[in-house]
């Protein structure tokens, strides 16, 4: 087998792996996935790279939805369809606005919004953090943390 075909069967088995990550581990080898892309049939919790993430990697999107993709639908400015996911430079999730319950924040949860750091003081979350105090609070980092 030569070098080539060899590099191939290894990206393919590291995508197969990769299929496999919860989101927190996705998010870290993000290049591993294939760019979107129009006329690609997409199940439900796959994931795709589009455009650039806030530190210059390749933004990764999870499909919301099985469907079959379409140059005016793009990972960007299709909610019902994929969900952004990724970091910031310090751990913490950027915050998206929910699609739904199912990617809704809960208790505890931590986001990065407009500059500073959020908590969700409710289970089922999808208001903006800092919008209404009842249902986020400022978070201040622990001592020695990210």
């Amino acid at each position: 087998m030569n070098k080539l075909r060899a590099a191939e069967q290894l990206r393919r088995v590291l995508q197969m792996f990769a299929a496999t990550l919860p989101e927190t581990q996705a998010v870290e080898v993000a290049a591993a996935y294939d760019p979107w892309r129009p006329g690609r049939a997409y199940q439900a919790g796959e994931y795709l790279t589009y455009g650039e993430d806030a530190n210059g990697g390749p933004q990764l999107y999870k499909a919301v939805q099985g469907h079959t993709s379409q140059e005016d639908w793009p990972p960007d400015g299709t909610p019902a369809l994929y969900a952004p996911l990724g970091l910031d430079k310090a751990g913490y999730p950027i915050w998206r606005p929910p699609a739904g319950a199912h990617d809704a924040y809960n208790i505890g949860d931590v986001v990065r919004h407009e500059g500073g750091l959020w908590r969700s003081k409710i289970d089922g979350n999808t208001t903006e953090p800092g919008s209404d105090e009842r249902w986020w609070e400022p978070y201040e980092k622990p001592m020695g943390g990210g």
